[in-house]
C-alpha cells in the first residue's frame, strides 16, 4: 500500500503545476541579480572610460589598493562574535518555547545552517527547525514559530536601529532616509495589532492564531521581544565599528554614527533572496553615487566573504551535525 501511495503521489496531477508555479520564483532573485548588476555595470561604465579603462580593470584597480590583511583583521574575529550572538538568539528562544537546549548544543546546528543560507538565510532557519525536530522531538510548526519569532525580531531590530541612527545624523544621510521614522512608526503600528491578535487581545475568536506555526508569538510576551533586541544589538554595533573601518581601507571614510544611520537599512538589503547580495550592494552604490568603482567592489566583498566565513564555521560543526542527524545516536527530549 505504501508503494502505491508514493505513486500516486509522484503521479499527482497537481505537482506538475506546482513546479510551474515555482519556476518564476526560483527566476525572480536571478533577475533581480541580473538587474542590480547591470545597474551597477552602468555607474561604474562612466567613470572607467574617464580613465582610459574598461569597468573589470577599473574594479580589479580598486582591489588591488586595498590593505587584505588588515580587513581580515577586521572580519574574521566579527564573523566568530557575530555566531556567537546569532548562537546566543536562537538558544534563548528555543529555551523558551520549545525545549531545554544547551547553548553548546546550538553552536553547531547554528554554524551548519550558514552554509545553506548562502542560498538563502529563510531556507537556513527552515534547516535549523529540521534540524531540532529531529534532535529533541519537538514538533516541527512549533520549532518553526520559533524562527518566525526570531525573523520578527530581527525586523523590529534593525527597523529600531536605523532610526536611532537617523536621529543622530538625519543632517549627513541622504534624502530618502527621511522617510525612516514614517516606515519605523508604521512596523511598529503593525507589530503591535500583531502582538495584540496573538496575545487574544484582538480577534478574539479568531481561529487561526491556534496554529503550531504561531504558538512562539501567542505566548511571546512584550519583555522577551526587548530582550532579543537587546541581545541582537551588539552584533549591530560590533557590525558598526568594522564596517566602517573596512569602508576606509577601499578609500571612503565615514563616521561610526553615520553608519549606523545606514547599515540596518542595508542588512534589509541584504536579506532579500537572491545570489551575491546584489542588493545590498546596488545600496551602497545609491548611497555613495561617487565612489560607484569603491562601493561596488567594497559590498561585494563585505556581503559575500562575510557569508563565506560563516560557511567555514559551519563545515567545522558539520560532521557533528550529520552523525547526530544520521547516526541515531541523538535522543529526543522526554
Amino acid at each position: 500500500m505504501n508503494s502505491s501511495s508514493k505513486t500516486a503521489g509522484s503521479r499527482n496531477p497537481e505537482n506538475p503545476g506546482r513546479q510551474k508555479a515555482s519556476l518564476p520564483k526560483r527566476a525572480l532573485p536571478w533577475l533581480i541579480t541580473i538587474a542590480c548588476f547591470a545597474f551597477l555595470y552602468t555607474r561604474m561604465s562612466g567613470p572607467a572610460a574617464a580613465q582610459g579603462m574598461t569597468v573589470p580593470a577599473y574594479l580589479a584597480s580598486v582591489f588591488a589598493d586595498v590593505n587584505w590583511g588588515v580587513w581580515l583583521a577586521l572580519m574574521v574575529p566579527y564573523s566568530i562574535f557575530f555566531f556567537l550572538i546569532d548562537s546566543l538568539i536562537v538558544w534563548r528562544v528555543i529555551n523558551w518555547f520549545n525545549a531545554r537546549v544547551a547553548y553548546t548544543d546550538i553552536l553547531p546546528v547554528r554554524a551548519s545552517t550558514y552554509i545553506i543560507s548562502i542560498i538563502n538565510e529563510q531556507v537556513g532557519k527552515g534547516a535549523m527547525a529540521l534540524y531540532l525536530n529531529r534532535r529533541e522531538g519537538v514538533p516541527g510548526w512549533q520549532l518553526g514559530s520559533s524562527m518566525l519569532f526570531i525573523m520578527l525580531c530581527e525586523l523590529l531590530y534593525l527597523c529600531t536601529w536605523a532610526n536611532i541612527g537617523y536621529a543622530f545624523q538625519a543632517e549627513r544621510l541622504p534624502a530618502v532616509f527621511e522617510a525612516l521614522p514614517w516606515v519605523g512608526a508604521a512596523v511598529l503600528a503593525a507589530f503591535l495589532v500583531i502582538y495584540l491578535i496573538m496575545r487574544g487581545h484582538l480577534l478574539p475568536g479568531l481561529r487561526l492564531r491556534d496554529k503550531d506555526i504561531f504558538q512562539a508569538l501567542r505566548e511571546a510576551q512584550l519583555w522577551q521581544y526587548v530582550v532579543v533586541l537587546l541581545l541582537r544589538s551588539p552584533a549591530l554595533l560590533a557590525a558598526v565599528v568594522v564596517y566602517a573601518e573596512a569602508l576606509a581601507l577601499f578609500g571612503v571614510d565615514i563616521s561610526y554614527a553615520q553608519m549606523l544611520g545606514i547599515l540596518p537599512v542595508i542588512f534589509f538589503g541584504a536579506s532579500v533572496p537572491g545570489p551575491f547580495r546584489a542588493v545590498a550592494i546596488s545600496m551602497w552604490v545609491i548611497l555613495f553615487p561617487d565612489y560607484p568603482a569603491e562601493m561596488s567592489a567594497f559590498g561585494l566583498v563585505q556581503h559575500n566573504i562575510f557569508i563565506l566565513f560563516n560557511a567555514v564555521i559551519g563545515l567545522v560543526f558539520l560532521r557533528r551535525v550529520q552523525k547526530e542527524l544520521f547516526s541515531g545516536s541523538s535522543q529526543p527530549a522526554g
